[in-house]
């Protein structure tokens, strides 16, 4: 066993451990929990306790489109084991993001044979800047690097090493790519590429193995198809909302998507880029531009001397392929393009750059040497000075706790209401906690207490005064005044009461 341990294994283990500490290390402190994180939790503690079952997962940012329910059910264990503390969530997201860094190491060894090519792919995604924040809370499009990774990989098995029992695995894990984020399709077109290729090749040379290929293929469409019947009898019983919203979605496209390729193109360039600073180059707008510009004459080199090894199976190509269609497809959406919607190009790029650099490395000529060595001790370096780790943390969770204990000290056990003005933020992670520690919280849906807190978290687009405020949740109300307020780290807090006769508040 310890003949087989290699030098660099100790490096691979310490790449690990650096990547868990940067996602584990006071978690609670750094975690997201907003209001996407509070509806995730009472959703999934609601079919803990209660056996209630969800038929679709999280409403997507804009087109009012639902996800599929399945990243619900991945995080329910962690709830559960954590007894039900929003940090338990947040913990396995980290898991898979430290299980990420292995993966990437794992898959790109596989490929191209490189130890070096993996130490660099696996350390570059580990200290991420970007990579580390979408690491350590829970949030759907969190898990789609790991599960984009394996929806890869398992094509490649398949497809590259024609193992078709990797098939209904690559299935499996496109599911949950798309469970995550609807962006996650993008990936389709490869896996259609080069399965359309070896299909035609399998029939051209009358190949033996045509039937098992066809019959793993069939396995997969059909797992698939079953993975869409949660959704498929939410729709029936809501006269089709989400089918609807997918079909408006992409058919009225002033300001949606492009559905004319071309138009993406002059967009690519401008797109890698973005994910190039973002990702790789820790923010730094000059230091992306520049490992852009690089990356892309080490490609051309690269084909430039090599060009007789170069083939549509090798694994760079594949790579290439994974980033040109994300990149020519996000070219196509009209809107903003966040960080995380880059979640599925995440290991590409940084397995992507590591080639160019690994190979830079290995040429004979001092010069690239030098140069391929110096644009990976800029990236770590600017990497390193953006860690999020070098930020105080935000605490929201427990700035959310200590405000919804206050509110129970200052309720009298007796019934509340509740309402948030917030401009990034709603109430669900308030709600959580509170029915945790009270069962005197009531919706005005439910039922209309004598008292009305009113939680306001200070922007400039929000005004914190709750009297006469259009809110629906005040409004509801009725005419109130306000008995008291207090303020908690910077948050406001006000207790409202009934007033009948409309009087000012003093």
């Amino acid at each position: 066993m310890l003949k087989r341990f290699k030098p660099y294994h100790y490096l691979l283990f310490l790449i690990i451990f650096i990547a868990a500490f940067f996602r584990l290390y006071q978690i609670s402190g750094y975690m997201e929990f907003l209001g996407d994180q509070g509806r995730d939790v009472v959703i999934v503690s609601d079919f803990l306790k209660k056996g209630e079952l969800f038929f679709i997962g999280p409403q997507t940012s804009i087109g009012n489109m639902y996800l599929g329910p399945y990243y619900y059910y991945l995080i329910a264990p962690s709830l559960w084991l954590s007894g039900f503390n929003p940090v338990g969530p947040s913990i396995f997201v980290a898991l898979l993001g430290i299980a990420t860094v292995f993966l990437i190491y794992f898959v790109s060894l596989d490929w191209f044979k490189s130890v070096r090519l993996s130490l660099i792919a696996s350390f570059l995604y580990a200290i991420s800047p970007v990579a580390i924040k979408y690491s350590n809370f829970s949030w759907n499009p969190n898990v789609m690097p790991f599960f984009s990774l394996l929806f890869i990989y398992f094509i490649y098995k398949s497809l590259f090493k024609r193992s078709y029992h990797f098939l209904p695995l690559a299935s499996l894990a496109f599911i949950m790519v798309i469970n995550s984020h609807f962006l996650g399709l993008l990936l389709l077109p490869i896996a259609f590429i080069y399965w359309l290729i070896l299909a035609c090749q399998l029939i051209k040379s009358k190949d033996k193995t045509l039937s098992v290929f066809l019959r793993y293929t069939l396995i997969s469409v059909l797992i698939f198809i079953l993975s869409l019947t949660p959704q498929i009898l939410f729709d029936i019983k809501h006269q089709g909302q989400n089918i609807k919203s997918i079909i408006t979605f992409f058919s009225q496209r002033e300001t949606t998507v492009s559905i004319k390729p071309y138009k993406a193109l002059p967009l690519i360039p401008q797109l890698y880029d973005q994910l190039i600073t973002r990702l790789v180059a820790g923010k730094n707008i000059t230091i992306g531009l520049i490992s852009s510009i690089i990356s892309m004459l080490g490609l051309l080199l690269f084909f430039f001397k090599t060009k007789s090894r170069f083939n549509f199976y090798q694994p760079l190509f594949l790579c290439l392929l994974w980033l040109l269609s994300g990149l020519t497809g996000l070219g196509l959406y009209k809107q903003h393009i966040y960080d995380h919607y880059f979640g599925f190009l995440f290991p590409a790029i940084f397995i992507f750059i590591a080639f160019i650099i690994n190979w830079s490395l290995s040429q004979k000529q001092i010069i690239l040497k030098f140069l391929s060595f110096l644009l990976l001790l800029i990236i770590i370096v600017s990497s390193l000075f953006e860690n999020p780790l070098r930020y105080p943390p935000n605490n929201q969770l427990k700035t959310t706790r200590e405000i919804s204990q206050f509110i129970v000290s200052q309720s009298n056990n007796q019934p509340f209401n509740l309402a948030l003005l917030a401009k990034q933020n709603y109430d669900p992670p308030y709600r959580y906690l509170l029915d945790q520690m009270s069962p005197s919280l009531y919706s005005l849906h439910d039922k209309m207490t004598d008292q009305l807190f009113v939680i306001c978290e200070p922007h400039k687009d929000i005004d914190c005064q709750p009297i006469n405020n259009p809110s629906w949740d005040i409004a509801a109300f009725g005419w109130a005044k306000i008995d008291n307020q207090w303020q908690i780290n910077g948050i406001k807090i006000f207790k409202l009461s009934h007033n009948p006769q409309g009087l000012k508040s003093p």
